[in-house]
């Protein structure tokens, strides 16, 4: 079985969420007996570590604008192009967005399968016009794919009431159980010691909260710990300034800028808190990977998180710095009961376990290429 798959910007070690989901998923659909083709987003990886294949998937290189309006779009619509001059099996079109696209796939006479990753049209940082075009593109994908996937189950739930479809499945994000690495060399680079540091990991967008965190970190008196954040703007802009400078007049706040997942691997192991002080989420797989590495982590009450099942007092209301500040001072000399570690590890081989989302995943491309009747093209599903 062929896969196509579009939406992301590529990987190894691109930053985002989507970028992580199919550096996983994509290389276990492989040894599953797929044959996988990620159309990469050229300007996102440099031309020294640009393959045409890693871990048995396939990459094809396209060029697309560096404009946060236009590139998902133009990468999608040459991307769709190209697949169907390869005629695969399936097409797998990652976010609302770039599903703007999934009829014009339909009509080219491809399979679609597309994954919700959650309503980006919440996100703060898209204006008007660009919303209407991520609603749209919501409508477009979930109405004419052939199958939808959902990570997030209060989505799934939500696309099923409101477009009353039987072509949509539930089938989360995940996260793997790592090997705890010490202390290296990274954390000296960054004049850091190990549990002497809170830690998150995200986009410097509005949605992420970063602005609450560290307005909440800095009203701490004589903190006991450092605050690292790790990640960076895909496209500067005013808001990931005004972090930057806002990360700048404290020292005790390190921005490490994008970390490779080895990198990454050594903050996990080393910090003391995670937090994530977002106002939006899909299914957050910073927060599924600080679990996986036995981590205390804070995060905002909003329906993503409450999804992952955590002890009432690991949240705190999103926008409220005074309780933040609370929470960073009460739970950054808490280390996680045995209790919590064994629940940690049970939720994430029983429902987070990526091989069992590539299996999930799997199921429904054969699904999708199962004969059926003709039906019209553009029929909604």
């Amino acid at each position: 079985m062929r896969i196509f798959v579009l939406g992301t910007r590529g990987f190894p070690d691109v930053q985002g969420g989507i970028e992580r989901h199919c550096e996983e998923l994509y290389p276990r659909l492989v040894e599953h007996g797929c044959q996988v083709t990620v159309l990469t987003r050229s300007g996102y990886i440099s031309q020294d570590k640009r393959v045409w294949k890693n871990k048995g998937v396939n990459f094809i290189h396209v060029w697309a604008p560096r404009n946060k309006y236009l590139e998902a779009l133009t990468h999608t619509f040459v991307g769709i192009i190209i697949a169907r001059l390869h005629s695969p099996d399936i097409v797998h079109i990652h976010a609302v967005g770039p599903s703007v696209f999934v009829p014009f796939a339909r009509i080219l006479g491809l399979r679609v399968v597309m994954t919700h990753h959650g309503p980006d049209y919440l996100r703060k940082k898209w204006g008007g016009f660009a919303k209407f075009i991520l609603r749209l593109g919501e409508y477009l994908g979930v109405c004419y794919a052939n199958h939808v996937i959902a990570v997030s189950e209060n989505v799934g739930q939500d696309l099923k009431k409101r477009f009353r479809s039987v072509h949509i499945s539930y089938i989360p994000n995940g996260v793997s159980i790592p090997s705890k690495r010490a202390k290296n060399r990274v954390l000296c680079e960054f004049g850091l010691e190990s549990r002497k540091f809170i830690f998150t990991a995200c986009r410097f967008v509005p949605e992420k909260g970063l602005h609450n965190l560290i307005a909440a970190y800095s009203s701490l008196r004589q903190p006991k710990f450092k605050l690292v954040i790790a990640g960076d703007a895909d496209h500067e802009t005013i808001y990931s300034k005004r972090i930057k400078n806002h990360a700048k007049q404290d020292n005790n706040v390190v921005l490490t800028g994008f970390l490779t997942r080895t990198q990454l691997s050594a903050f996990y192991s080393n910090a003391v808190l995670f937090v994530l002080p977002s106002y939006y989420e899909g299914l957050p797989i910073a927060l599924l990977e600080a679990m996986s590495y036995n981590l205390p982590v804070l995060v905002s009450d909003i329906a993503a998180t409450r999804e992952i099942p955590l002890p009432a007092y690991r949240y705190f209301p999103v926008h409220d710095r005074k309780m933040l500040a609370e929470k960073i001072i009460e739970l950054s000399d808490r280390p996680l009961s045995p209790k919590e570690v064994n629940a940690n590890r049970k939720l994430i081989q029983e429902r987070y376990n990526w091989q069992k989302i590539a299996e999930q995943t799997r199921f429904v491309y054969g699904e999708v290429c199962r004969p059926r009747s003709m039906l019209k093209i553009l029929t909604p599903l």
